[in-house]
């Protein structure tokens, strides 16, 4: 009962939840103008509401909990109305022995007789409990450990997504900073056509050099449409994981929140507790299958009446007598031709097989974490590196720009400082991709991705 109870309130607190969202989004339409950044957060509370993989997968977790309603069902008192009618044209007929009309007659002879009478009717209420059946208990019991399973699913389902929507909303932001780069280089270029049209124009330089800063321009222009494209497709994909209308505006935050290193502690993996659980519901199954071989027993009984009528004159009758009983029956399996025995086999197999997929789940799992970890630390050294190059590299270019105007640089040398600054940039981008996909799985590895830091 308190299970159902939690689901129940699980499934109102969903309702409200995206009742409450609902209106936040359409808020977010009418004033569409000064539309609020959403947060990565507003992007996982608004998917857990709306996102229809989870959808399905509570719709799932409420037909677990109704399988489990009806196991529990099988313990209650069956009652079956069951009413029947017959009109004989031919009566039965017996072979009664003439010593039964003729005490002296021999015997092996007979005589033919008919029983009955033409309207045969009766009605009864029938009423049958299981005092004790294995089936019944191990069917409860393996289908309680089957709605634990159906949770896990689901919290697995939410820890995917979870993982999804973070994961695009970083793409989302890593291509916003790829533009902010992009724009800032396109502007850096437009300063340095100025000048060598300036320059063209007082016969300083060859048109061929023009032309390679234009050619660079467009280059930059057109990197520029492929990524704000790819932009947008990362946020439709986003909307779609989080289960709102595509032509519905999102705006991001542009802020890349890169955190210090953080030890998360070792949760137990949603996987784990699957296979684990799993482990339970085999060992339930085997128990079943071993309780099969004891007896059932079962409290029956009926009320009813039996009408008998004739309907040639001047006899015509129609009587009903009672009848009644009460009984227990007892089932006890002596041979079945060894299939229970097979299957206990199997079963036991099975467990065999789930207890090296713990092993291996886990020793799997430790083996990510590591490689996250390691991966993680490089990519933050790399940050700091990349930072301090594309620092050191603006710094060069300006320098560049400068003695271009003097006269004491070359368009060489400034093409080769503005390719380190853009190349310094690319791998800057590349460490905050790497990094933030290996914090991102060290959280779902560590089982903490669903926790709020």
């Amino acid at each position: 009962m308190k299970e159902n109870k939690s689901l129940n309130m699980k499934l109102v607190n969903i309702h409200n939840f995206k009742f409450l969202i609902s209106f936040i989004l359409l808020a977010e339409i009418v004033f569409q103008g000064h539309a609020q950044t959403w947060s990565l957060q507003q992007c996982i509370d608004t998917a857990i509401a709306y996102n229809k993989n989870l959808q399905i997968s509570r719709n799932n977790l409420a037909i677990s909990s109704q399988k489990h309603k009806e196991a529990i069902s099988n313990l209650v008192p069956k009652v079956n109305v069951i009413g029947d009618y017959k009109y004989f044209f031919d009566l039965p007929t017996q072979l009664m022995p003439l010593s039964t009309f003729n005490p002296t007659a021999p015997e092996g002879q007979f005589k033919e007789a008919q029983f009955g009478v033409p309207h045969n009717m009766s009605a009864s209420v029938q009423v049958a409990l299981p005092l004790y059946n294995p089936q019944i208990f191990g069917g409860i019991r393996t289908s309680k450990i089957a709605t634990e399973l159906a949770e896990l699913q689901y919290k697995k389902t939410e820890e995917q997504v979870y993982f999804d929507i973070s994961n695009l909303y970083y793409n989302a932001q890593i291509l916003q900073q790829q533009l902010t780069f992009i724009d800032s280089n396109i502007v850096n270029t437009s300063k340095l056509l100025e000048n060598l049209h300036l320059l063209h124009q007082q016969l300083m330089i060859k048109t061929s050099e023009v032309d390679k800063v234009e050619l660079q321009k467009k280059q930059l222009t057109t990197q520029r449409d492929v990524i704000a494209n790819n932009l947008e497709q990362v946020l439709n994909a986003l909307k779609f994981s989080m289960g709102v209308p595509i032509s519905q505006f999102i705006k991001i935050d542009t802020d890349i929140q890169l955190i210090n290193i953080i030890e998360y502690s070792n949760l137990p993996t949603i996987d784990l507790q699957v296979v684990n659980l799993q482990n339970r519901l085999l060992t339930s199954e085997l128990k079943t299958l071993k309780n099969l071989l004891l007896p059932s027993i079962l409290l029956y009984g009926s009320y009813g009446q039996t009408g008998f009528g004739y309907d040639k004159k001047p006899n015509d009758f129609l009587k009903f007598f009672p009848t009644s009983f009460v009984g227990v029956q007892l089932s006890y399996p002596i041979f079945n031709g060894s299939v229970t025995y097979r299957k206990i086999k199997q079963k036991k197999i099975e467990i065999q097989n789930n207890d090296l997929q713990i092993t291996l789940v886990t020793d799997q799992n430790n083996m990510l974490i590591e490689n996250a970890k390691q991966r993680r630390a490089v990519a933050q050294k790399t940050i700091e590196n990349t930072l301090l190059e594309i620092k050191l590299s603006k710094t060069v270019y300006e320098q560049m720009l400068l003695l271009q105007k003097e006269g004491t640089a070359n368009l060489t040398d400034i093409l080769l400082a503005d390719n380190t600054l853009r190349e310094a940039q690319k791998n800057y981008i590349s460490a905050i991709v790497e990094y933030l996909k290996a914090d991102l799985e060290l959280r779902k590895l560590t089982g903490n991705i669903t926790i709020k830091n």
